[in-house]
């Protein structure tokens, strides 16, 4: 009878015996072909690590999955079993490898259980009712936690003792040693939730090589001052956003960077036009002084208002040498470095720092790190020293000791340095601090010794007084890339705190050399000091997780400082995104407390040799542009290369989150006082996708935070395109916002004459490299107005 297996009772349809022999063929042919392909995967990948000396896991995975398919195929319910079998000794596998850490249980468990629903269906969908509650009270569960860890919380009203001071935010770090305080309260834990937009001006210019919109404005002289990727100058009014002004300079930068702010001149003795100047750096090499009252160029400065500063490099590949941060001024005169395009040819562009005079422009001194005691512009028929490793990021200075402290890079190209001059190697990848008057270093301390990891020197060092041994001694703090923080008397450059320098590892490309030591601090927190292992190599799935097992396992990894050698790959932790970048870090000088957000990315490189190179065309850069992921010519040197972030074929990290933190450091003690996760997954995902789920799983992030007396943290910085503020004394999330945009800037705040209101500021552009949009955006926070 049609219907009726051969065993089936008369008058009752085919005995379900459970597993895939109760699936229709169709779809347990489909379930079958599912199960071969990841079987294969897993099998092939899995033998290979084995090979590689790593987990067996994965292979003995792949056969299990590949008996399962078998069976299904077959429509043999023994599948359901081999499925059950290999799953249990999955969990047990994954808690003895991972413990309790969530985000390794998940990549090993997640999707073996997900499919498992599948294998097992016909089986559930006996106890379906039961099956349908436990997945909807998971589901539940799930999102009760989620919302519980991104619900804003409550914290206690800190007291506030002091004046509000000017209101002012009158420097790119408010003050000129970088500190990123405001002494305001208006806005405190008690109304910081009622914090709503109240204004919004959008620039027009959107960054074409996608390093976004990296600007930290002023609020000086009632005004805002701002300044454009392409160097436009603007000014608002701080109440209502409107601008009142705008300078173009008509920069002409093919492929140049970007401008993270401006700086404002105005001696007490000036009259007349230009009393109050804008001083601004562009990208295409010139220094312009502005009249801050109406946006005119003053004539008096330079040449009708400019100075070229490719003056003494002699030929230049436009957009090899520009300027992207804020101009320091001290004691009346205007110092500045410049970015140097990285890692394309031997004897770039130089990277000497100059003075010029606030007031005329005229030059004032130099300083060539190759000629350390010859501060006059080079000759005729001279140049500066080409190569030397330059100053792209910002500076600070201390007025009443008269020194400038810069933070220099390493030396082109970045990845390979026998070439280097004694100047480069003395004084590269450290803080240099300059004598304001003369020009010469009065004393330099280095963070990573002949560098080879691109871990320029880029947070900008932060000046703060510390009591140590009963008396307040002027400290500069020293974050980096390499993840190390340091405290230096600013005075001498004497550290303050211990420092060690520990063995790293060797093995040099050929024809280079290492530093047998570098410097770490072990009293203050490293920013991070992880060490990688297979084991905490991630994935959202099992299969890409074996993918990047399996290139961890073929590069070399001997911990921090592994060198990029030749001709294994290598793996570089933190990566050049950081520790900690140029978004450096914000210092409450009261409570003497210090503000880190990081990054936890790493980096895998591939040297390459001239040969190889120069067949596959790998050639220096014709416009100075120099993106993540394309190949580094090195012309000059023995290779090139090709180095980026440690990514998945699903383009995830493959280092385990979080991948981005936020933490306060008590600097009396150099305790952590908390850190946590900075960042939710909402706006990443595979394949650059935005996956809309707040997963707390701290997400990459450049830019910096702006601390206030009240005892608050505003922060954007992160890939996920939102707005935060934090609590200082307990971290819990007080406050936080969308962005159109992510806020790959530091914020800032300040008062309002007209309505004596606080606003915290942000600029929204987003960040190519960070997938996260892009936009023109300068956003203003305010408390409503009082009726």
């Amino acid at each position: 009878m049609t219907g009726l297996s051969p065993t089936s009772p008369p008058g009752e349809g085919p005995i379900d015996n459970g597993g895939t022999a109760a699936l229709k063929p169709r779809r347990r042919f489909v379930l079958s072909a599912v199960l071969a392909v990841i079987a294969l995967l897993l099998i092939v990948g899995g033998a290979q690590l084995a090979l590689l000396g790593g987990s067996f896991y994965y292979l003995a995975a792949g056969i299990a999955v590949a008996a399962t398919s078998w069976l299904a195929f077959k429509g043999d319910r023994r599948d359901v079993i081999v499925y059950a079998i290999f799953l249990g000794l999955t969990l047990v596998w994954a808690i003895w490898e991972s413990g309790s850490d969530p985000w390794r249980l998940q990549s090993r468990l997640v999707a073996p259980i997900v499919l498992g629903l599948w294998v097992c269906w016909p089986w559930l969908r006996r106890f379906r009712a039961l099956v349908i509650g436990v997945v909807a009270v998971g589901l539940v569960a799930f999102g009760v936690w989620l919302w519980q860890v991104n619900q804003l919380q409550t914290a206690p009203q800190q007291v506030v003792q002091g004046s509000d001071g000017s209101g002012e935010w009158a420097h790119y770090g408010n003050t000129i040693g970088g500190t990123r305080f405001s002494p305001l309260s208006q806005i405190n834990q008690g109304n910081v939730a009622r914090l709503a937009p109240a204004w919004t001006y959008r620039t027009g210019v959107i960054a074409g090589n996608g390093l976004g919109f990296q600007a930290t404005p002023l609020m000086v002289n009632d005004t805002v001052y701002l300044c454009t990727p392409t160097n436009v100058v603007i000014a608002l009014d701080p109440e209502t956003g409107a601008r009142r002004w705008q300078y173009d300079p008509n920069v002409d930068a093919p492929d140049a960077g970007t401008c993270r702010g401006v700086s404002y001149f105005a001696p007490p003795e000036a009259t007349g036009p230009c009393a109050r100047r804008i001083i601004t750096a562009t990208t295409d090499a010139r220094l312009i002084a502005i009249d801050a009252d109406d946006g005119k160029p003053c004539p008096a400065f330079g040449t009708n208002g400019s100075v070229d500063l490719t003056r003494g490099f002699g030929k230049i590949i436009k957009g090899y040498y520009y300027i992207t941060s804020a101009p320091t001024i001290v004691r009346g005169r205007v110092v500045l470095g410049g970015w140097v395009t990285d890692g394309q040819y031997v004897g770039e562009p130089s990277g000497v720092i100059r003075a010029f005079d606030a007031t005329t422009g005229e030059f004032a001194w130099a300083w060539d790190m190759d000629r350390p005691h010859e501060h006059d512009e080079p000759g005729p028929g001279e140049t500066y020293s080409p190569g030397t490793a330059n100053s792209w990021a910002p500076m600070s200075g201390d007025e009443e000791l008269g020194l400038v402290y810069l933070p220099t890079g390493n030396s082109t190209p970045d990845y390979w340095g026998a070439h280097r001059s004694k100047g480069s190697e003395q004084y590269s990848s450290s803080v240099v601090a300059l004598d304001i008057e003369s020009g010469e270093a009065r004393w330099s301390f280095q963070i990573v010794h002949h560098d080879v990891w691109d871990y320029d020197v880029s947070p900008q060092p932060t000046l703060i007084d510390i009591p140590v041994g009963g008396e307040m001694l002027p400290a500069l703090l020293q974050t980096s890339k390499s993840g190390q923080f340091f405290m230096l008397d600013r005075r001498t450059g004497k550290p303050i705190r211990p420092v060690e320098e520990r063995p790293v590892p060797q093995g040099a490309a050929p024809g280079d050399f290492l530093s047998p030591t570098q410097p770490f601090s072990p009293t203050l927190p490293a920013f991070d000091n992880t060490v990688l292992t297979p084991q905490s190599m991630w994935g959202l799935t099992p299969l890409d997780q074996l993918w990047c097992r399996i290139k961890f396992s073929q590069a070399r990894y001997e911990g921090m400082f592994t060198p990029p050698g030749y001709p294994r790959s290598s793996i570089t932790y933190p990566s050049f995104l950081g520790g900690v970048n140029w978004g450096g870090i914000s210092v409450d000088p009261e409570r003497k407390l210090a503000i880190v957000n990081w990054s936890r990315m790493a980096n895998y490189t591939t040297m390459v040799s001239r040969a190889e190179a120069d067949a596959k065309g790998y050639k220096r850069s014709l416009t100075g542009g120099a993106h993540v992921g394309q190949p580094v010519a090195q012309e000059g040197t023995p290779f090139a290369l090709l180095t980026g972030p440690f990514l998945s074929p699903l383009n995830v990290p493959c280092t385990q989150p979080p991948f981005g933190k936020i933490g306060v450091v008590d600097l009396k003690t150099g305790k952590m006082k908390w850190k946590k996760p900075l960042g939710t997954a909402s706006d990443s995902g595979p394949f650059n996708t935005r996956t809309h789920l707040p997963l707390p799983m701290g997400v990459p992030n450049t830019g910096g935070a702006v601390t206030t007396r009240s005892g608050l943290i505003f922060i954007a910085a992160t890939q996920e395109r939102a707005f935060r503020a934090f609590d200082l004394n307990s971290g819990k999330l007080v406050w936080r916002v969308p962005l159109p945009a992510g806020g790959h800037a530091t914020p800032m705040t300040y008062i309002s004459k007209k309505s004596g209101r606080q606003f915290v500021v942000i600029a929204a552009g987003g960040n190519a490299p960070l997938s996260s949009g892009a936009g023109d955006y300068v956003m203003a926070y305010a408390l409503p107005k009082s009726n």
